[in-house]
């Protein structure tokens, strides 16, 4: 008789690598010309990541730039929930934040999709934030994150706990 394997889906965000990238993008802003001037700046105060700028295009070009070092230090952009660019007085800001975790109508896509397209005699349970996936094949788990890798979702996902 084969026990069950299983593994978690989840959402995770390493905080250290949003922090290191926030701070090569805050000398880079600094330090290019094209910036000089044009009150351009990137700063994080406690969930939200704050972009500002004299105009909607500087303040959009600065959200550019971070999101290209998160990208760098392998973050997806999947994981971050930017705002739309708003006038604040003489400046426009971007508001940002990091997602991290499962929503609840997400999990649900996720656990249906499993369910429609996924290896039968596969379960997906949800546990708060995250996904439980088991199955008695070790091999149909593998096709699940074949097919969770593959499909389009709006989270970044990462598989844990494999045994």
């Amino acid at each position: 008789m084969a026990s069950e394997s299983s593994f978690d889906v989840v959402s995770k965000v390493d905080k250290q690598e949003v922090a290191n990238a926030l701070n090569q993008a805050q000398k880079e802003v600094a330090q290019r010309y094209d910036f000089r001037g044009v009150g351009a700046d990137i700063d994080f105060s406690g969930e939200k990541i704050m972009v500002k700028a004299n105009s909607q295009e500087r303040a959009e070009a600065v959200l550019d730039v971070f999101q290209s070092k998160l990208v760098k230090r392998g973050i997806s952009l999947k994981s971050l929930d930017s705002g739309e660019p708003y006038a604040s007085g003489k400046e426009y800001r971007i508001e940002s934040s990091i997602k991290e975790g499962i929503a609840q109508d997400q999990a649900k896509k996720i656990t249906k999709l499993i369910r429609d397209e996924g290896p039968k005699g596969v379960k997906a349970n949800i546990q708060g934030d995250e996904l439980r996936v088991s199955s008695k094949s070790r091999d149909d788990l593998q096709d699940v994150i074949a097919l969770l890798k593959g499909a389009d979702l709006e989270v970044d996902l990462q598989f844990m706990n494999y045994r």
